[in-house]
């Protein structure tokens, strides 16, 4: 089973995947660490992008200047659309990848484990995989995805808070970044489910299971 899991910043995705991840023992696929993991220095998809955005957007090392390129794109539509463009062809690539090579390994766990009687067999056995990603239906993400759920908060400032702290910015950042992204109702309309997270953790834990329990 694969869930694709997508919303705003700061609405709660790391948690959400984080339970599944400690509780169902689901395999996650974080889009944004494979997207920093591709643009390290000297790889095709950082050259991509200095070739639309110039080497200002590079630190003196040649690394990514993350915090740069994010200032730019947040306060420029055209600059975002250019780097998404660029990026979904690369991150979709790699997710599909990671979730087949996911699911090979497990089948030959699964084969290895019904061919030594030493073995107790989960006869219930499934592959069990999360993709993260706030991009989810703009890559195409969601065809590979036998359900995805949309993490809203109500809570906007709640919201601009956790992305104060997690990125380490101002509030005014964190606002412009959090306006130039989808709105709540984009991902309940796109998605299957929606998990509201606004309070306890725990409130969460609930409603996963509640999805979880309908597959």
């Amino acid at each position: 089973m694969v869930i694709g899991i997508t919303g705003s910043s700061g609405a709660g995705k790391s948690t959400a995947c984080e339970i599944l991840e400690q509780k169902y023992h689901f395999k996650i696929i974080t889009a944004d660490e494979i997207a920093k993991e591709l643009s390290k220095k000297g790889t095709p998809y950082l050259s991509e992008i200095v070739a639309k955005f110039g080497n200002d957007i590079l630190l003196e090392n040649g690394e990514l200047n993350r915090r740069k390129l994010a200032d730019m794109i947040y306060q420029n539509e055209e600059k975002r659309k250019q780097l998404n463009e660029c990026t979904l062809k690369y991150i979709k690539k790699e997710i599909e990848e990671k979730v087949k090579a996911i699911k090979k390994v497990e089948e030959l766990e699964k084969a290895d484990c019904s061919n030594s009687i030493s073995m107790e067999i989960d006869k219930n056995l499934k592959k069990l995989i999360a993709i993260d990603a706030p991009l989810l239906f703009e890559a195409g993400l969601d065809k590979i995805c036998d359900t995805t759920i949309a993490i809203v908060s109500a809570d906007r400032n709640k919201q601009i808070q956790r992305m104060m702290e997690r990125d380490n910015i101002d509030k005014a950042h964190a606002t412009a970044r959090l306006n130039a992204q989808h709105s709540n109702e984009f991902y309940m309309s796109k998605c299957q489910y929606t998990i509201t997270n606004d309070e306890k953790k725990e409130d969460m834990e609930i409603q996963l299971e509640q999805i979880l329990q309908k597959h």
